[in-house]
This record gives C-alpha cells, structure tokens and sequence, in this order.
C-alpha cells in the first residue's frame, strides 16, 4: 500500500466521521429539551401545552427549511450550506441559553431547527467526495449517528439540567456546533458539483406557507378545535397551486419529475410511513417506562432512566451500520428498506405480546431500533442512486421535508391514542397498557405497510453513483473523489 493510498483512506475516514458528528448535532439539538419540557414549563411559567412549542417550533423550522437548504447547497456549496445551517443554529443556542422570556426562547428553537438540514446536504457530499465502494458504508453510519445522537440525549438532558440548569442544555449543543463549524472547513472538501439556473423564490414561498399549515394542523389539532380545519384547507390549496408551478418552472425547488422516478419515489412514501413509526417508538417505550409504580404495571423511572434504558437501541444502531451497508451492496437498497420495515413492525408485536418489563421493553424497543438502522441507511442510499448528481441535496431535503411529515403525524396519533385510554392516579391521569398496546398495533401495520410498497414497486439496482449522470460538465464542473 503507497503512502498516496494510506492518505487517501485517511482523508476519507475523517471525511466521514466529521460529516456523520453532524448527525448527532442534529438529534441532540432536537431531543434534549424533550424529556425536561416540565421543567421548561415550570420555570417559564407556562403550561404544559404553550411548552411543548419548544419542540414543535424547531421541527416546523427543520421540516420547511430543508428542502430550501438543499436547493440553495446544489446550486452554491453544499459545505457553504453546512456551515450556514451550523452558524444559524450556534446563535439559536445562544439565543436562548440567554432568554430571559419564554418566547425569546421559542425564537432559539426555531433558529435551531436549521441545523436539520445538516443529514440530507452532508449525504450528498458523501456522494460527490466518495469513492463508490465507500459511499453506502458512510451513508449507513451517517444515518446511524442521528439515532444514536438521540438514545444519548434524552439521558444527557436530566443529568445536565440536574447539574448545571436548563441554559446548559443550549451551551452544550452550541459547544458541539461550534467543534463543528472549525473542523469542517479543514477536513471536507467543497464539492465541485452544482447545478446552474436561480432559485425558485415563489416556489419556496408557497411550499413554506403550505407546510407550515399542514404541519401545525398536525402537531396542534388536539388543541386549535376548529382552526385545524382552516389551516388543513390552507395548505391543501397552496399545495394545489405549488405542484403545477414546479412542474412547469424551468428552475423548480423540488424537480417532481425526478421524484417520480421509481426509486425516489419508494424512498418518498417510506419516509413518510417509517417517520411516522420511528417516532412513536421511542416517544411511547419513554412514557411506559415512567409509568408510576401504582399503575398496573408501572415501573416508575425518571427520564433520565428512562432515556437510559433506550440507549442499547442507539449502540444497536451503530453497530448494525456495516451490516446494512453490506446487505445493500449485496442485494441493494430496496432490499435494506424492505428488511428494515419487517424488522420494525416484528419490534412493535413484539411490544404488544411480550409482558411490559423493563427488559421486555427495553428489548423490543431494540428490535425497532435495527430496524430503523436498516431503514434509515436505505432511504437516502435510493436516492443517491437515482436523482441527477446535481440535484442530489435537493432530493434528500425533499425526502427529509416528508420524512418530518411522518413524525409529526407520529407525534399528533400517538398523543390522541395514549389518552383515549387513561386511568386518574393522584391528581394525573396516565395511559393505560391497552391505549400503548393499540400504539404499538397501529406502528406495526404502518411499518408492513412501507415493506408491502417498497416490495410492490419494481427498482432497478444501480451503483452507489449514478455514473451516466457524471459526464456532465456544464451541470457539474466535474465531481472532486477522494481516494
């Protein structure tokens, strides 16, 4: 082996793992204010409800950006983009570990939301930047990294807040944003592959009213009443206005043609269904495991615990990041998300047959989590291999856009099951396991259903680069590999 090869995987290790740290900024940023939300709420003087806005806000921001991130990064720089998104989300932090009201600290949130862009646009340097042999293997622990991030934080969130205070919470995760935005720079290479023609202003405009309304009908139909209706009807007609406009605009922000193609397409519909059951996962095993202790079955841990007792999930992830990888070398990507779909819904009857101990549930909340290992490696890996080089950020942003509709579609159902069914201990009222078992059903039925599309739907095997699409120069300027 010459020196020029050893630099060359050197170069493509740090590439990776600095590309996949952005990973675990973006679950971090989003899960360690979720299992302190009362203590935000205390401490802000607001109720539980006005609260939860501190999660909500940040997706909502994370969802409608993405996608404009990921057109503006095909057409000027995808590390440009990163390291925009991270500098967003540095102030955000900022902003609101040094809040003293409780809506400076919502506008915090929603600056931190930026930094979801991070994993579609860090994929797709993967993408220009890779050798092909390297590419599902990076783009399996990058997808990897985000769960983990997440197992990691819910447990994190208690122990800092315990310690140093809820502003801690924002310093640590600009701390990690600031490691960040220095490294970056240094190690991975500005991608030489963009796209020419302007950006589609009207295009995102709309398609940000559009999803804004949609997805605040989702996440808050539980407490608008009626004013759900008006939103719902709001997003459906902009929508309706939006697909004609980007079919026929010379420079759309999301080329719907291209998203039609197989492949894409499957990727697209399972990113809705499998966010929807990623998300119920950890958010009902959490609940379940801090059920007190004079409930039927309750085991009555704390968050912190709780958060504990889900990160064998998240290593489980890490670990099983070479073996998709693998699998979809072999047998390709469809193959990888269709296992991945089994293996979840198996993880959910699982949940619902087995008796709610804490092993039972800590196991069957690990079966979810290889599932969604397998899962989440194969969507962005379908699309890397089917959209146009120069539309590869755009693409992955739009699927993260749907992938965000599936969670906070998670989110509103999973709310409205735990509390059909509820009994009063004390002065609180708690789900019963009949309201976690119909969850777990419902999460199961979803999952067969993203593995009965992706197997229904035909998808050519292709290579981990769509190599007729890199010849074009005018489009590109020639793509820079490492290795």
């Amino acid at each position: 082996m010459t020196d020029k090869t050893v630099r060359a995987k050197a170069r493509t290790g740090w590439v990776v793992g600095v590309l996949s740290l952005s990973g675990v900024v973006v679950a971090l940023q989003q899960t360690l204010v979720v299992p302190v939300l009362p203590a935000f709420a205390t401490a802000s003087g607001v109720s539980s409800s006005t609260a939860s806005w501190l999660v909500t806000s940040t997706l909502l921001t994370g969802a409608v950006a993405t996608p404009l991130i990921g057109r503006l990064a095909d057409m000027f720089g995808k590390r440009a983009m990163m390291l925009v998104c991270l500098a967003v989300m540095i102030v955000g932090c900022m902003v609101a570990a040094l809040s003293q009201s409780f809506w400076l600290l919502i506008l915090g949130r929603s600056l931190q939301g930026f930094a979801t862009a991070l994993l579609p646009v860090g994929i797709s340097i993967m993408r220009d930047v890779l050798p092909p042999e390297k590419l599902s293997g990076a783009v399996a622990l990058m997808s990897a990294t985000l769960g983990i991030g997440g197992m990691f934080g819910m447990p994190m969130a208690g122990v800092i807040s315990a310690h140093w205070g809820l502003p801690a919470l924002f310093w640590v995760t600009g701390g990690f944003g600031v490691a960040l935005i220095v490294v970056l720079p240094l190690v991975v290479p500005e991608s030489a592959v963009k796209s020419r023609g302007r950006f589609d202003f009207l295009g995102a405009t709309v398609l940000t009213l559009a999803m804004t309304a949609l997805l605040l009908a989702v996440s808050k139909g539980t407490e608008w009443g009626w004013a759900v209706l008006v939103l719902i009807a709001s997003g459906v007609v902009l929508l309706c206005g939006w697909i004609p406009w980007e079919l026929h605009t010379p420079a759309p922000l999301v080329d719907l043609r291209t998203s039609l193609r197989a492949p894409i397409l499957v990727s697209n519909v399972c990113a809705v269904l499998l966010g929807f059951a990623m998300f119920i996962s950890a958010l009902a095993a959490t609940q379940e495991l801090q059920l007190p202790l004079a409930s039927a079955d309750g085991l009555g841990l704390s968050a912190a615990e709780a958060g504990l007792a889900m990160m064998p999930g998240g290593v489980l992830m890490i670990g099983l990041a070479p073996v998709s990888s693998k699998v979809t070398r072999r047998w390709g990507a469809k193959a990888t998300l269709a296992s991945g779909a089994i293996v979840i819904a198996i993880g959910y009857v699982l949940r619902v047959l087995l008796t709610p101990t804490l092993v039972n549930i800590v196991i069957g909340a690990a079966v979810v989590s290889a599932g969604v290992a397998f899962s989440l490696a194969a969507m962005p890996t379908l699309i890397t291999e089917s959209a146009p080089i120069h539309q590869t950020a755009s693409a992955n942003g739009f699927n993260s856009l749907l992938r965000s509709v599936g969670t906070s579609t998670g989110s509103a159902v999973a709310a409205a099951v735990l509390a059909s069914s509820t009994v009063v201990i004390g002065a609180s009222a708690v789900p019963t396991l009949h309201s976690f078992a119909v969850l777990y059903w419902i999460g199961a039925g979803v999952s067969a259903l993203a593995a009965a599309v992706t197997l229904a739907v035909k998808v050519e095997r292709t290579g981990a680069v769509s190599l007729p699409e890199l010849p074009i120069a005018a489009e590109t300027d020639g793509a820079t590999k490492i290795g």
